[in-house]
């Protein structure tokens, strides 16, 4: 985690530095994540992989989990990377974690090793998600 006042770093410049310490050797498909709170403070992830699929974790969960850990609950961007020819989105999983904890307009950024973004937010990502709403009679 780095706080608000450190140095300004874009949040793809997060997610491409902490990638390069990714467990892949499985697939040897590595990603890093990074999000932002409302706060101003940004949590990163890697994917870590097991030779027991599916007993990986994903980039973003991993993110997410370091944000929760800290106290915060409260998602205001995304950026994940990864060196694949087009930007690769959250898996379906992981675009309901985000949906937990971000507004339907926060914004996602996508990105590849090479440069290429592609942005969405969250309604996009995940039309129609679960939300707590759904178990108002519970």
């Amino acid at each position: 985690m780095h706080k608000k006042g450190a140095a300004k770093m874009s949040l793809i410049d997060d997610a491409r530095k902490v990638r390069e310490n990714a467990y892949a050797p499985y697939s040897n498909f590595a990603v890093g994540a990074a999000i932002k709170t409302i706060d101003g403070n940004v949590y990163k992830g890697i994917n870590v992989e097991n030779v027991a699929y599916p007993e990986g974790t994903c980039a973003e969960a991993g993110a997410i989990a370091a944000m929760c850990a800290a106290g915060e609950r409260q998602i205001s961007e995304v950026a994940v990377i990864a060196d694949a020819p087009a930007p690769v989105p959250p898996c379906g999983g992981c675009r309901q974690k985000i949906a937990e904890f971000a507004g339907p307009d926060v914004v996602v950024t996508m990105a590849t090793m090479d440069g290429k973004t592609l942005q969405m937010t969250v309604a996009d990502l995940l039309p129609g998600r679960f939300t707590a709403d759904h178990m108002a009679n519970s």
